[in-house]
This record gives structure tokens, C-alpha cells and sequence, in this order.
């Protein structure tokens, strides 16, 4: 039987494969490099802007946007085509690029960066949902590993690379950056795709983004700032989560009665399409804990550097990148589940490495088992993506394509918040503990420090271990209370961390079990095999 390739089947829309997959993995790679360029300039940025109150918000603006927009650009590339929708997020990135450059305050900055996760958000999921109509089977599970990939290496890359630039040239060239880059993108994805010609009017679903964008966001600022900003039990973060289930409800009765929803009510009646985002969304809430807490042990328990702590990571991601295209290869002989089950029992097995580390745990140790963490992350990611494309036709890829995306994005966003929050309790139970008694046996001269220290073991427990990774606030301290309280404060650190590692490793547990309750999925060149054979 001759082989049918993807090629054949999308005649209309691929005009160039080369300069197209060129222009995808340099989008990628630049969407992908912005957000960890643009982390290592903010101090410089508020350096010169001002506004630090405000600087959290450099990260949020485009969180928020770029999440928000995943699924809404997924639905109008199987509407419009996957021309106009890239190229116009594309441009989008870029004009947002161009303006942050040239944001005078940090108000301005905020507003472009919102601008730019649009484009960002729009940009995301286009890269996979091509490659789905460009390839099918090995070839479409291979070219994902390395796209997949390509994150991770934007992560190794990214902080040297934005170090450089803010060291020798200036910020605002962390943003300039991308012009000509997105550019070049641009014209070789322009080449590439052909423009999709409509069937007949297209319906936008207006209501379903409406309600899904004000759940969404709503939803997102809620996990943001709970905690943080607001305590969990304020009217502020009360009153966002009524409105996201408020919307989020209305969503989905709206979606039930669109001709053409964005997210189609029917997908989560699917077992494979609800199975693989679950898995997705538990095995983002491990590895965003990972990513935010290991750099902390490593600065306040270890005693390196923040550069030094940053190469932690390194190794984690360049094992991201090898298991992603190892992945692609293995999953035709060893089958979807299979896989799955065991990159996320790697995962597992990280996460319970981590949750062994202490006092003294050396620098290679912890990057072994980030080493471990990341084959596990690897192996599972791209799979997820391929077994959805695989599962649904065609005209359905946009929509699934981007919800893995979304997904992903929105478990982040849990992790973050629920790690956090464990992070802070388990810390304030522990120093109540451990340091209240001390502080109370100050002598008078030292009650004002301190108060202070007893007030921010009860709203901010994490605030202190700052102590521990700021040689400037250690220097500042007397002797004999630094003596007293840094082997404090370690101790605390540690004992949170792996309360931290224990729970992440709860959720990863859970995404075994989703895996478990997985049908077999067939892939395109096992179905080609069983028909030659029959």
C-alpha cells in the first residue's frame, strides 16, 4: 500500500515545506526566548522606569493575554485558515514588541506587554497545529519532540542571552529584538502557507469569547493575586472567582448552542480529549512547582549564586529537549499509554528525588534529579499533542491542537498558586515554631527587628528566607542574631520544600492514574500497518 503523506491530503494550503518548517522554528524560537530574555532585564527595566510595585505586572499582563487568546486562535485557524491567523498573531507579537521598546513609564509598558501576549498567545499553538497538517505519523511525532523541545532550549538561552543585551547594548533592545527576527518569520511562513479559501460564510462564536475571555482572565487574576496581593478570603478575590464560575458557566451553555464554538461542549464527553488534557494540566502543576522552588533551595539552603542557581535548571530542559525527540521515536513501538505511563512515573520518581534533598545536598546532586524530572517532562509533552491530533479529524485540529496548549497553560497557573500557598503555611506553622520562642527571648534592645520578623512569619513567611539569599541583608545583621537565626531559617526552608516536592508529587500520582483510564490510541502509521497486513 502507498503511503499517503499529509502533503498530499492539504494540497491547497502548503506551498513550500522547507522555507515553511524554517519559518516555524525560528517563530517559535523567538516567541519562546522573549519571555525568559525579558525576565533576566526587569530589574534594569525598573531600574529606569520605576514603578516596582508595578513590575509583576510585566509578567502578568502577558500571562493573562496570551493564555486567554490560546483557544480563541485555535478555532479561527480551522475558520480563516493558518495563514492569515499566524501571520496576523505575528504581527501582533511584533507591533507589541516595538511599542514596549518605546513604553516611556511603566504603566505604558504593562499595556504594550498585554499587547504582545496576544500575539504571543496566538502564536503558540499555530506551530503544532501546522505540523499536524504538514506530517502524519513517525514524521509528525518526531518534528513535535523537537519543537517541544525548542522551549527548552529557549530557557537555557534565554537568560544569557537577555544578560548580554541589557550588559552591552540596552533593555529596550530585549524587545527591538524581536522586530527583525519576526520579521524574517514572517516572510518565510507568508511563503509557505497558502490562503485558506472559505466554504461559505464564517460564524464567530463572539458570545463564547466574550464569556470565555472574562472567566478566563478572571480566573487567572484570582489564582495570581490570592495569596499574594489579597488574602484568599478578601472581597477582592472572592468576587473574581464568582465571576470566572459565573462566565465559565456561561461559556459553556453557550457553547452548547454555537454552530461554531470555540471549545465544543461535546470534546469533554470524549475520554481521550478529557484524559490527555487532564494529564496535561496535573503534569504542568509538577513542573511549574519544580521550576519556581529548586532555584530557591538551591540560592538559600545550598548557598550558590542566582546565576549559579539558574544553571540548575539547565540540565533539566537539554533532558527536556532529548526526551521530546526521543519520545517521537519510541511512542510507534511502545504505543501512546505506554509511553505516557512511564515518562510520568519518571516524573514521579523526580519529584520524589527532590523531596529527599536537605541540608546537605550538593550542587550535583540536585541537578541529577533535575536531570531525571526532565526526561520524565520530555517524554510526556509532545506525545500529549500528537495523541490528540491523531484522535480527531482534520477540521477539528486547530481546536484540539490549542487546547492541549491551554491547558498546560492553566495547570502553570494552578501550580504556581497551590504550591505557593503550601509553600507559605507550611513555612508559618514552622516558624511559629521554631522562631517565635527565640524572638520572644530578645532582649529590648532587639524588639524591634524583632516584631518585624514575628509580623512576616504570620502574611509573608517566605519574605524571610530573603535573608538567606541576600549577603547585603546578612551583612546588616548583628553576629550573634544571624548565628541564631540563619540554621532557623534553613531548617523552616527545607522542611517547606519538601511539604512543596510531596504535593507536586501528589498531582503527578494523579496523572498516572488519568493515564490508566486512557483508551488505546492507534496512530496513523499502525493503522497503515494493520491494513497492509489484512
Amino acid at each position: 500500500m502507498t503511503e499517503v503523506n499529509a502533503l498530499e491530503m492539504q494540497p491547497s494550503m502548503i506551498k513550500h515545506r522547507n522555507i515553511l518548517i524554517t519559518g516555524l522554528i525560528i517563530a517559535m524560537l523567538f516567541g519562546a526566548l522573549d519571555g525568559t530574555i525579558v525576565g533576566t532585564a526587569m530589574p534594569r527595566i525598573v531600574g529606569e522606569l520605576g514603578g516596582l510595585s508595578l513590575m509583576t505586572w510585566l509578567t502578568t499582563a502577558y500571562m493573562l493575554t496570551s493564555t486567554t487568546v490560546v483557544p480563541i486562535a485555535g478555532k479561527l485557524a480551522d475558520l480563516l485558515g493558518r495563514k492569515v491567523v499566524y501571520v496576523s498573531g505575528l504581527v501582533i507579537f511584533m507591533i507589541g514588541s516595538a511599542l514596549c521598546g518605546m513604553a516611556n513609564n511603566m504603566t505604558e509598558l504593562i499595556i504594550y506587554r498585554g499587547l504582545q501576549g496576544i500575539g504571543g498567545g496566538i502564536m503558540m499553538p499555530m506551530a503544532m497545529i501546522i505540523i499536524g497538517d504538514l506530517f502524519t505519523g513517525k514524521e509528525r511525532a518526531k518534528w513535535q519532540g523537537v519543537f517541544g523541545g525548542l522551549y527548552g532550549l529557549a530557557s537555557v538561552l534565554g537568560p544569557q542571552i537577555g544578560g548580554w543585551i541589557v550588559d552591552h547594548l540596552n533593555w529596550k533592545w530585549v524587545f527591538y529584538i524581536n522586530l527583525p527576527v519576526g520579521i524574517l518569520a514572517t516572510i518565510f511562513i507568508a511563503m509557505g502557507l497558502s490562503k485558506h479559501q472559505a466554504k461559505g460564510p464564517v460564524k464567530f462564536d463572539i458570545a463564547g469569547m466574550f464569556t470565555m475571555v472574562v472567566g478566563v482572565v478572571s480566573l487567572l487574576l484570582a489564582l495570581t493575586f490570592g495569596g499574594d496581593k489579597y488574602a484568599w478570603t478578601s472581597w477582592q478575590i472572592i468576587s473574581l472567582f464568582a465571576v470566572a464560575i459565573l462566565f465559565l458557566a456561561l461559556f459553556a451553555w453557550v457553547e452548547s448552542k454555537a454552530e461554531e464554538p470555540i471549545l465544543p461542549v461535546h470534546f469533554f464527553k470524549n475520554r481521550t480529549f478529557t484524559v490527555l488534557n487532564g494529564i496535561g494540566f496535573l503534569m504542568s502543576i509538577g513542573m511549574f512547582g519544580a521550576i519556581m522552588f529548586v532555584p530557591l533551595f538551591m540560592q538559600g539552603v545550598v548557598g550558590v549564586s542566582a546565576t549559579q542557581s539558574g544553571t540548575i535548571m539547565t540540565p533539566m530542559m537539554i533532558t527536556m529537549i532529548i526526551g521530546s525527540i526521543i519520545g517521537g521515536r519510541i511512542v510507534y513501538k511502545i504505543g501512546v499509554k505506554s509511553q505516557l505511563i512511564i515518562g510520568m512515573l519518571i516524573m514521579a520518581l523526580g519529584f520524589g528525588l527532590l523531596g529527599t534533598m536537605d541540608m546537605e545536598t550538593t550542587k550535583w546532586t540536585a541537578t541529577f534529579y533535575m536531570i531525571v524530572l526532565g526526561l520524565g517532562v520530555g517524554l510526556v509533552m509532545p506525545i500529549l499533542t500528537l495523541a490528540l491530533q491523531e484522535s480527531f479529524p482534520k477540521s477539528e485540529l486547530g481546536v484540539v491542537t490549542s487546547s492541549s496548549q491551554f491547558f498546560r497553560s492553566i495547570g502553570g497557573t494552578f501550580g504556581m498558586t497551590i504550591l505557593g500557598a503550601v509553600m507559605n503555611h507550611r513555612s508559618s506553622n514552622l516558624l511559629e515554631d521554631r522562631l517565635m520562642p527565640v524572638l520572644q527571648s530578645l532582649p529590648a534592645q532587639a524588639k524591634g527587628m524583632a516584631n518585624q520578623f514575628a509580623h512576616m512569619i504570620h502574611d509573608d513567611p517566605q519574605g524571610l528566607y530573603s535573608a538567606l539569599l541576600s549577603p547585603e541583608a546578612l551583612a546588616k545583621m548583628p553576629p550573634q542574631f544571624k548565628e541564631m537565626l540563619i540554621p532557623i531559617l534553613k531548617h523552616s526552608l527545607v522542611d517547606s520544600l519538601h511539604s512543596v516536592f510531596m504535593v507536586g508529587l501528589v498531582f503527578v500520582i494523579c496523572g498516572v492514574v488519568f493515564v490508566f483510564a486512557l483508551r488505546k490510541i492507534k496512530l496513523t502509521d499502525q493503522r497503515r500497518a494493520e491494513k497492509a497486513a489484512s
